[in-house]
């Protein structure tokens, strides 16, 4: 088992890694819509997903793969009422059309509108 850290992605808030490589596969923990510079959640369904993939695709390239070998996502919405604008964003960049869960979920840490985990080949 190997430890993936990004410096272009949020260091974990908790007792976690961001992702974790283990028998040729990458497993990314829930990635947010947190600028890794500011530290700071962005505002708004778009921009938070927008960075949540950013976020995604710097601990991909650290592990040593891409969004084409992402083979399953989970998508944790705050509300589903932004399925539709979180989904147009989503689908520009996992082109592999990985499998997928999307569910609406009470509460999200921090106050995230948007959290995906990914997992992909390495």
């Amino acid at each position: 088992m190997k430890i993936i850290v990004s410096q272009d992605a949020p260091k974990a808030i908790g007792p976690y890694s961001q992702a974790v490589v283990s028998n040729g596969m990458v497993y990314i923990s829930g990635s947010a819509g947190v600028d890794p510079e500011t530290g700071k959640l962005l505002e708004g369904i778009e921009q938070q997903t927008e960075q949540a993939i950013k976020n995604i695709e710097a601990i991909l390239k650290a592990a040593g793969t891409d969004f084409s070998k992402v083979v399953k996502t989970t998508c944790f919405l705050q509300d589903m009422a932004d399925f539709s604008v979180f989904n147009g964003i989503y689908e520009k960049a996992f082109i592999s059309k990985p499998a997928r869960s999307c569910v609406a979920v009470k509460e999200l840490p921090a106050h995230f509108l948007c959290e995906i985990e990914v997992i992909a080949e390495v």
